[in-house]
């Protein structure tokens, strides 16, 4: 009963952390395009010279 509890608890696990790590990949995703969208559409200021477009 017992190996077969830890065999469960262990796919739990590796379901678990496989579902995150691909969540993970899908936001990395999305913060590469925003970014990269960022240098395309950056804005240009008083002195005709282009921007940077994130605040710091």
């Amino acid at each position: 009963m017992v190996p077969l509890l830890l065999v469960l608890l262990l796919a739990l696990i590796l379901f678990g952390a496989g579902f995150a790590l691909k969540a993970l990949w899908w936001i990395a995703v999305i913060v590469l395009i925003v970014w990269v969208l960022g240098f395309v559409i950056r804005s240009a200021d008083s002195g005709g010279r282009r921007g940077r477009w994130y605040r710091w």
